[in-house]
């Protein structure tokens, strides 16, 4: 499981790097199931609503130029999100962006079924406030006020 959460960090990582503007985020809670592992990623910047369908086309463009195969788009205009496939190395990993309230989007990546073992926390430092141990997260207006500033830098270049 512990290569398995590497690969899912390695997925959430790069499709944060991907996205331009940088957003501030942080790390949601690692699940195991009887023989998969999932790594969440909390976007702590805020995204407006008539922002959120170019980040989310973003993340897609950024998978599709990465030869992830794109699964379902969701279009919903309070809740919108992209679901994708790493089709590479046909490894069947998967990973999704979603908005759920106030404008906050979750990252998700779920590895397929691997041998059951320990999985680490992950070892990638959150460009955003560290919540360790910290279920749920706070809402995306609970980030410092430099944070809120970049919020507006943010949105601004959306």
């Amino acid at each position: 499981m512990q290569q398995a959460a590497e690969r899912s960090d390695a997925m959430l990582d790069a499709v944060l790097k991907g996205i331009d503007p940088d957003v501030r985020w942080a790390h949601g809670p690692t699940t195991t199931r009887a023989c998969g592992v999932t790594r969440r990623r909390a976007v702590m910047t805020v995204v407006c609503a008539e922002c959120r369908q170019t980040f989310l086309d973003r993340a897609e463009t950024f998978w599709r130029t990465n030869d992830y195969r794109i699964k379902a788009v969701n279009k919903d205009e309070k809740f919108p999100a992209v679901y994708a496939v790493y089709a590479v190395t046909k490894n069947g990993c998967g990973v999704s962006v979603s908005f759920r309230g106030k404008g906050q989007a979750f990252l998700e990546a779920d590895s397929p079924c691997v041998k059951s073992s320990k999985a680490a926390a992950p070892t990638v430092e959150p460009n955003g406030p560290a919540y360790k141990d910290v279920y749920p997260l706070p809402g995306p207006m609970s980030v410092p006020n430099s944070g809120r500033a970049r919020v507006a830098e943010v949105l601004s270049v959306l």
